[in-house]
């Protein structure tokens, strides 16, 4: 069964990676790196 569930992973992983290569999903993905760039710049430090 573990063999199963590493190939399952594989090939999502697989999947992400090709869909992170198109240029309209790089677009998508650095806007919300920014988005939550902007969310944690304004917290401070608990502690």
């Amino acid at each position: 069964m573990k063999i199963l569930r590493t190939a399952a992973a594989l090939g999502i992983a697989k999947k992400v990676v090709e869909e992170a290569k198109k240029p309209e999903n790089q677009a998508k993905i650095k806007a919300g790196a920014e988005k939550l760039k902007s969310r944690t710049r304004g917290r401070r430090p608990q502690g």
